[in-house]
Protein backbone atom coordinates (compact mmCIF):
# COMPACT_ATOMS: atom_id res chain seq x y z
CA UNK A 1 0.00 0.00 0.00
CA UNK A 2 2.79 2.45 0.88
CA UNK A 3 4.60 1.84 -2.42
CA UNK A 4 1.45 2.42 -4.46
CA UNK A 5 0.70 5.63 -2.58
CA UNK A 6 4.26 6.83 -3.08
CA UNK A 7 3.98 6.28 -6.83
CA UNK A 8 0.65 8.09 -6.89
CA UNK A 9 2.11 11.12 -5.08
CA UNK A 10 5.17 11.12 -7.36
CA UNK A 11 2.90 11.07 -10.42
CA UNK A 12 0.86 13.94 -8.99
CA UNK A 13 3.86 16.19 -8.49
CA UNK A 14 5.27 15.38 -11.92
CA UNK A 15 1.94 16.32 -13.43
CA UNK A 16 1.89 19.55 -11.42
CA UNK A 17 5.38 20.52 -12.55
CA UNK A 18 4.74 19.79 -16.20
CA UNK A 19 1.42 21.64 -16.22
CA UNK A 20 2.75 24.72 -14.43
CA UNK A 21 5.75 24.89 -16.75
CA UNK A 22 3.35 24.78 -19.67
CA UNK A 23 1.49 27.73 -18.12
CA UNK A 24 -1.89 25.97 -18.28
CA UNK A 25 -3.16 26.17 -14.69
CA UNK A 26 -2.73 27.96 -11.39
CA UNK A 27 -0.22 26.24 -9.09
CA UNK A 28 -2.45 26.37 -6.00
CA UNK A 29 -5.43 24.88 -7.82
CA UNK A 30 -3.35 22.04 -9.27
CA UNK A 31 -1.73 21.23 -5.95
CA UNK A 32 -5.06 21.15 -4.12
CA UNK A 33 -6.67 18.90 -6.71
CA UNK A 34 -3.80 16.42 -6.91
CA UNK A 35 -3.34 16.15 -3.14
CA UNK A 36 -7.07 15.50 -2.84
CA UNK A 37 -6.72 12.69 -5.39
CA UNK A 38 -3.79 11.21 -3.47
CA UNK A 39 -5.82 11.32 -0.23
CA UNK A 40 -8.69 9.51 -1.94
CA UNK A 41 -6.36 6.77 -3.15
CA UNK A 42 -4.99 6.29 0.37
CA UNK A 43 -8.50 6.19 1.83
CA UNK A 44 -9.58 3.55 -0.69
CA UNK A 45 -6.55 1.40 0.12
CA UNK A 46 -7.21 1.63 3.88
CA UNK A 47 -10.88 0.75 3.30
CA UNK A 48 -9.78 -2.30 1.30
CA UNK A 49 -7.49 -3.46 4.09
CA UNK A 50 -10.30 -3.12 6.61
CA UNK A 51 -12.65 -5.00 4.29
CA UNK A 52 -10.14 -7.84 4.00
CA UNK A 53 -9.92 -8.08 7.79
CA UNK A 54 -13.71 -8.06 8.10
CA UNK A 55 -13.94 -11.07 5.78
CA UNK A 56 -11.76 -13.16 8.09
CA UNK A 57 -13.41 -15.25 10.73
CA UNK A 58 -12.18 -15.46 14.32
CA UNK A 59 -10.16 -18.62 13.68
CA UNK A 60 -8.21 -17.00 10.85
CA UNK A 61 -7.49 -13.90 12.95
CA UNK A 62 -6.36 -16.09 15.83
CA UNK A 63 -3.95 -17.96 13.54
CA UNK A 64 -2.44 -14.67 12.36
CA UNK A 65 -2.15 -13.46 15.95
CA UNK A 66 -0.41 -16.67 17.07
CA UNK A 67 2.03 -16.49 14.16
CA UNK A 68 2.99 -12.92 15.02
CA UNK A 69 3.45 -13.78 18.69
CA UNK A 70 5.62 -16.76 17.73
CA UNK A 71 7.75 -14.59 15.43
CA UNK A 72 8.21 -12.01 18.19
CA UNK A 73 9.15 -14.72 20.66
CA UNK A 74 11.76 -16.21 18.30
CA UNK A 75 13.22 -12.77 17.65
CA UNK A 76 13.55 -12.08 21.37
CA UNK A 77 15.22 -15.46 21.90
CA UNK A 78 17.65 -14.70 19.09
CA UNK A 79 18.46 -11.28 20.58
CA UNK A 80 19.15 -12.88 23.95
CA UNK A 81 21.48 -15.39 22.30
CA UNK A 82 23.27 -12.59 20.42
CA UNK A 83 23.87 -10.72 23.67
CA UNK A 84 25.33 -13.86 25.24
CA UNK A 85 27.78 -13.98 22.32
CA UNK A 86 28.80 -10.37 22.99
CA UNK A 87 26.78 -8.75 20.24
CA UNK A 88 25.85 -5.12 20.76
CA UNK A 89 29.37 -4.19 21.87
CA UNK A 90 32.64 -3.57 20.03
CA UNK A 91 35.05 -6.02 21.66
CA UNK A 92 38.68 -7.03 21.29
CA UNK A 93 39.77 -10.56 20.47
CA UNK A 94 42.77 -10.86 22.83
CA UNK A 95 44.48 -13.89 21.32
CA UNK A 96 44.94 -15.39 17.87
CA UNK A 97 43.44 -18.74 18.89
CA UNK A 98 40.13 -17.08 19.83
CA UNK A 99 39.49 -15.74 16.32
CA UNK A 100 37.96 -18.91 14.89
CA UNK A 101 35.60 -19.65 17.83
CA UNK A 102 34.26 -16.09 17.50
CA UNK A 103 33.52 -16.47 13.79
CA UNK A 104 32.04 -19.93 14.39
CA UNK A 105 29.63 -18.84 17.13
CA UNK A 106 28.24 -15.81 15.27
CA UNK A 107 26.65 -15.94 11.83
CA UNK A 108 27.73 -12.39 10.95
CA UNK A 109 31.11 -10.94 11.95
CA UNK A 110 32.99 -7.69 11.31
CA UNK A 111 36.65 -8.01 12.33
CA UNK A 112 39.01 -5.01 12.36
CA UNK A 113 42.75 -5.76 12.12
CA UNK A 114 44.56 -2.83 13.74
CA UNK A 115 47.86 -1.48 15.02
CA UNK A 116 48.11 0.78 18.08
CA UNK A 117 50.30 3.33 16.31
CA UNK A 118 48.10 3.65 13.22
CA UNK A 119 45.88 6.73 13.59
CA UNK A 120 43.32 5.59 11.04
CA UNK A 121 42.54 2.55 13.17
CA UNK A 122 41.13 4.94 15.79
CA UNK A 123 38.78 6.30 13.12
CA UNK A 124 37.59 2.78 12.33
CA UNK A 125 37.10 2.10 16.05
CA UNK A 126 34.81 5.12 16.35
CA UNK A 127 32.50 4.03 13.54
CA UNK A 128 32.40 0.34 14.43
CA UNK A 129 31.58 1.16 18.08
CA UNK A 130 28.49 3.02 16.88
CA UNK A 131 27.42 0.31 14.44
CA UNK A 132 27.90 -2.48 17.00
CA UNK A 133 25.12 -0.98 19.11
CA UNK A 134 22.85 -0.47 16.12
CA UNK A 135 23.33 -3.88 14.48
CA UNK A 136 22.97 -6.37 17.27
CA UNK A 137 22.59 -9.14 14.67
CA UNK A 138 26.34 -8.84 13.97
CA UNK A 139 29.46 -9.46 16.05
CA UNK A 140 31.86 -6.49 15.88
CA UNK A 141 35.45 -7.11 17.02
CA UNK A 142 39.00 -5.91 16.58
CA UNK A 143 42.28 -7.82 16.81
CA UNK A 144 45.87 -6.61 17.02
CA UNK A 145 47.60 -7.47 13.74
CA UNK A 146 51.08 -7.35 15.31
CA UNK A 147 50.12 -10.07 17.79
CA UNK A 148 48.55 -12.34 15.18
CA UNK A 149 51.17 -12.95 12.44
CA UNK A 150 49.89 -16.43 11.50
CA UNK A 151 46.34 -15.14 11.12
CA UNK A 152 47.44 -12.16 9.05
CA UNK A 153 49.42 -14.41 6.73
CA UNK A 154 46.56 -16.86 6.32
CA UNK A 155 43.94 -14.14 5.71
CA UNK A 156 46.28 -12.06 3.49
CA UNK A 157 46.17 -8.96 5.69
CA UNK A 158 48.58 -6.60 3.90
CA UNK A 159 47.11 -3.19 4.72
CA UNK A 160 46.25 -1.60 8.08
CA UNK A 161 43.48 -0.87 8.87
CA UNK A 162 41.81 -3.91 7.32
CA UNK A 163 38.24 -5.03 8.01
CA UNK A 164 37.11 -8.58 7.28
CA UNK A 165 33.41 -9.27 6.68
CA UNK A 166 32.53 -12.86 7.56
CA UNK A 167 29.20 -14.63 7.13
CA UNK A 168 28.74 -18.27 8.12
CA UNK A 169 32.52 -18.58 8.49
CA UNK A 170 33.06 -17.43 4.89
CA UNK A 171 34.72 -14.13 3.97
CA UNK A 172 32.25 -11.98 2.02
CA UNK A 173 34.28 -8.77 1.95
CA UNK A 174 37.64 -7.21 2.78
CA UNK A 175 37.92 -3.44 3.30
CA UNK A 176 41.55 -2.39 2.94
CA UNK A 177 42.25 1.14 4.11
CA UNK A 178 39.77 3.90 3.26
CA UNK A 179 39.71 3.65 -0.54
CA UNK A 180 36.22 2.07 -0.56
CA UNK A 181 34.98 4.52 2.07
CA UNK A 182 35.36 7.67 0.00
CA UNK A 183 39.18 7.83 0.23
CA UNK A 184 38.96 10.27 3.15
CA UNK A 185 39.50 10.25 6.90
CA UNK A 186 36.18 12.05 7.27
CA UNK A 187 33.87 9.37 5.89
CA UNK A 188 30.58 9.01 7.75
CA UNK A 189 29.32 6.13 9.86
CA UNK A 190 26.58 5.77 7.25
CA UNK A 191 29.25 5.23 4.60
CA UNK A 192 30.83 2.46 6.67
CA UNK A 193 27.40 0.93 7.23
CA UNK A 194 26.69 1.00 3.48
CA UNK A 195 29.97 -0.78 2.74
CA UNK A 196 29.33 -3.46 5.38
CA UNK A 197 25.91 -4.06 3.86
CA UNK A 198 27.57 -5.06 0.60
CA UNK A 199 29.20 -7.92 2.49
CA UNK A 200 25.73 -9.04 3.67
CA UNK A 201 26.82 -9.06 7.31
CA UNK A 202 24.23 -6.53 8.58
CA UNK A 203 20.51 -5.97 8.09
CA UNK A 204 20.30 -2.93 5.84
CA UNK A 205 17.25 -1.14 4.46
CA UNK A 206 19.06 1.57 2.50
CA UNK A 207 19.91 1.78 -1.19
CA UNK A 208 22.96 -0.37 -1.94
CA UNK A 209 23.40 1.39 -5.27
CA UNK A 210 23.93 4.79 -3.64
CA UNK A 211 27.02 5.32 -1.42
CA UNK A 212 26.14 7.17 1.80
CA UNK A 213 28.80 9.84 1.40
CA UNK A 214 28.84 13.58 1.92
CA UNK A 215 30.74 16.49 0.45
CA UNK A 216 33.80 17.79 2.33
CA UNK A 217 32.95 20.22 5.13
CA UNK A 218 34.82 23.15 3.60
CA UNK A 219 36.12 24.19 0.20
CA UNK A 220 39.65 23.87 1.57
CA UNK A 221 39.36 20.08 1.74
CA UNK A 222 39.25 17.46 -0.98
CA UNK A 223 38.62 13.83 -0.01
CA UNK A 224 39.65 14.63 3.54
CA UNK A 225 43.06 16.07 2.62
CA UNK A 226 44.00 19.72 3.02
CA UNK A 227 44.62 21.59 -0.21
CA UNK A 228 47.12 24.40 -0.71
CA UNK A 229 47.75 26.49 -3.79
CA UNK A 230 51.01 26.20 -5.74
CA UNK A 231 52.99 29.13 -7.10
CA UNK A 232 51.00 29.06 -10.34
CA UNK A 233 47.64 28.47 -8.75
CA UNK A 234 47.70 24.67 -9.06
CA UNK A 235 46.44 22.48 -6.21
CA UNK A 236 48.94 20.43 -4.22
CA UNK A 237 47.77 17.63 -1.91
CA UNK A 238 49.46 17.50 1.45
CA UNK A 239 50.05 14.10 2.99
CA UNK A 240 49.40 12.28 -0.26
CA UNK A 241 52.01 9.66 0.55
CA UNK A 242 51.37 6.01 1.38
CA UNK A 243 50.56 6.92 4.99
CA UNK A 244 46.85 6.43 4.28
CA UNK A 245 47.13 2.69 4.57
CA UNK A 246 50.23 1.31 6.20
CA UNK A 247 51.71 -1.43 4.06
CA UNK A 248 51.98 -4.50 6.19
Amino acid sequence: MGVELGLEVEYCFRFILETVMAGQMDMGAILGEQLLNAAKVMEEQVDQEIANLDKMDEDELEVIKRRRIEMMKKHQEKKADWKLQGHGEYQEIPEEKEFFPVTKNSENCVIHFYRDETFRCKIVDKHLSILAKKHIETKFCKINAEKTPFLCERLKIRVIPSILLIKNQQTTGHIMGFTELGNTDEFTTEMMEWRLAHGEVINYSGDLNTPQTRLPRTEDQLYGKKIKMGARGGKIKEGADSDDENDW
